[in-house]
């Protein structure tokens, strides 16, 4: 199908992004190290289902601006980013979807400014609260499988890894956590290349993960001692629904569990067989799924 390439000034920066459909607006948020591409099996679903469909690049990735420094992606940047971006196309509030690091932005932007959001959708991202909970866990699964986080705060190792290792690197990250290989052929793969090799997008997307730990994960974690900076208590009053892959190597399961307590109006559905990119692993359940819940009245 037919989408059109934009931009947008928003928070003081350029966002790229795709545009398709008409009708109520849904905002599919990416994540780590994905861009507006990774929604390409839902655009052409939501779309023939009524909608009008916004993927932006978010600030850092791809296309978009990408402004220097840690400071420049602490959540609250990233929140406003997304509710100016709803206010740019003239709607007062959207659906909001959200996939990995896309889904940890919809869930803050959900509970601190729920008059944005109509209904949300997050796709294998964990609630902040519930990651914080696993993280303070001493004996947590979440915990051993969250190792690279603590790689990803090293100034230069991890730009360099990717500087050297390119194309092979990056297929080898996408199809391992995948259970899809086909959903990342070798034309994906050079998309996705292209992408984290602009100047400065590594380091830019690498500092979504430095801005949290440094921010808002360091007092959280036992032996650590840097101060919170949570943006809210992390209650989401917004009718949400969770699809979850159950072979998410990155993301344990009891990320799923007792998400009531700050999300009393939630449905999760365990997608079995399908990986952190449920959403190409699984593509006809995720876009029925999806369009169903959007389309409740």
């Amino acid at each position: 199908m037919d989408w059109s390439h934009g931009e947008a000034i928003v928070n003081g920066l350029r966002l790229h992004y795709v545009e398709a459909g008409e009708g109520p607006l849904v905002v599919l948020l990416h994540g780590f190290p994905d861009h507006w591409y990774g929604w390409r099996e839902q655009i052409p679903a939501l779309v023939e289902a009524g909608y009008r469909v916004v993927a932006p690049d978010m600030r850092g990735y791809n296309r978009s601006e990408k402004p220097p420094g840690v400071s420049a992606y602490r959540i609250g940047h990233l929140i406003e980013d997304v509710r100016e971006l709803i206010a740019h196309f003239g709607a007062e509030r959207a659906h909001l979807v959200g996939h990995d690091w896309g889904g940890v932005v919809a869930w803050e932007v959900a509970a601190r400014y729920p008059d944005s959001v109509d209904r949300l959708v997050v796709l294998n991202a964990p609630h902040p609260s519930a990651y914080r909970r696993e993280l303070r866990d001493r004996e947590s699964d979440q915990r051993r499988r969250s190792w690279y986080v603590l790689l990803f705060q090293l100034p230069w190792l991890p730009e360099l890894l990717v500087r050297f290792g390119r194309q092979r690197l990056l297929g080898a990250l996408f199809r391992g956590a995948s259970r899809s290989p086909e959903a990342f052929d070798e034309e994906a793969i050079e998309r996705y290349t292209d992408a984290c090799t602009r100047p400065g997008a590594m380091s830019a997307m690498l500092n979504y993960y430095r801005a949290l730990f440094r921010g808002t994960l360091g007092s959280k974690i036992p032996g650590q001692s840097r101060p919170c900076s949570t943006t809210s208590d992390g209650l989401v009053g917004r009718p949400t629904l969770l699809l979850w892959g159950t072979e998410d190597e990155a993301l344990s399961p009891a990320l799923t569990e007792g998400l009531e307590e700050w999300v009393p109006d939630i449905e999760i559905e365990r997608v079995a067989g399908a990986g952190h990119w449920v959403q190409l692993d699984a593509t006809d359940r995720v876009n029925e799924s999806l369009v169903g819940f959007l389309n409740r009245d």
